[in-house]
């Protein structure tokens, strides 16, 4: 489905119970990628919550309209929660959707009940260990002048975005299925402008530590052993300075153990949820 937000087509999805309580999941790698991955990984969530999936702006199905900045984005999660009438919502937001995730709570907190976030980070602090990890892989495509324009938001084209994704694409799964990921590869929307301007503006000012022990929702922070993007480091970190988190280290994953290691993955969450009921009505 599709619906305008200050200004924005934003392409949208809502599965599960009509009365459960609402989980918002935010995508992350802006310009590459959309809600699919999550429809796929989350639906078994739906016997007993309202699911609500979008497409950020500059992202999949949704339009290119900027700016495309945390700001804005964090704005549009806001009107579809208003659009679907919820005053609370849950938020599970992942890798770059984790960063949009933390943005939105400090910026709405009382619209928040709880937080759930998967392989993401507090700050952009550690580029160096995802690029040397990148590096020391040397997977064909891989080199420090490619590395450097695609953190630093310098891709050419969507052409060069795609070639970009398939060199790095083996780093992210613990087991590699060379036909998946391309089939992957081949079914991304790619938006290399929104990537550019959210890794060559956004992330470059990017650092929430100072706000983490201000997030008083209970938070679930799960990350995969193996992640080679947002590494254990950056959710050890937000661990640390929240006062009501819970980290979980899935041991067989990389960067994705909602796929990787989906039942255990949706059995941590249900739990987490549960918990966090039961801790706010006490």
């Amino acid at each position: 489905m599709f619906t305008t937000l200050n200004g924005c087509e934003i392409y949208y999805e809502i599965h599960g119970q009509e009365d459960g309580e609402p989980i918002f999941f935010i995508h992350g790698g802006p310009g590459m990628g959309d809600c699919r991955g999550d429809v796929a990984s989350f639906s078994a969530l739906g016997d007993e919550y309202r699911l609500v999936f979008m497409d950020m702006r500059g992202s999949g199905r949704s339009a290119d309209v900027p700016p495309f900045t945390h700001e804005q984005w964090t704005a549009d999660i806001d009107a579809m929660r208003a659009f679907l009438g919820y005053e609370t919502i849950h938020m599970l937001g992942g890798s770059y959707g984790g960063f949009l995730t933390l943005e939105y709570v400090t910026r709405y907190p009382d619209r928040v009940r709880t937080v759930l976030l998967r392989d993401t980070a507090p700050s952009n602090d550690y580029n160096d260990l995802s690029i040397q990890k990148a590096l020391d892989s040397n997977l064909p495509g891989i080199n420090e002048e490619m590395l450097d324009r695609l953190f630093d938001g310098r891709v050419a084209s969507n052409e060069e975005f795609k070639e970009m994704f398939r060199a790095i694409l083996p780093l992210y799964t613990v087991n590699f299925d060379e036909t998946i990921a391309e089939q992957r590869v081949n079914s991304i929307y790619y938006h290399y402008e929104t990537h550019n301007y959210a890794f060559h503006v956004n992330k470059k000012d990017y650092n929430l530590v100072s706000q983490l022990p201000n997030i008083q929702q209970p938070m679930l922070i799960t990350v995969g052993r193996h992640d080679w993007i947002t590494p254990v480091v950056c959710s050890e970190e937000i661990a640390s300075h929240v006062p009501n988190g819970t980290l979980f280290i899935f041991e067989n994953s990389g960067h994705s153990p909602q796929a990787e290691e989906n039942e255990k993955y949706i059995q941590v969450v249900r739990q987490f949820l549960q918990d966090a009921k039961q801790t706010i009505h006490s």
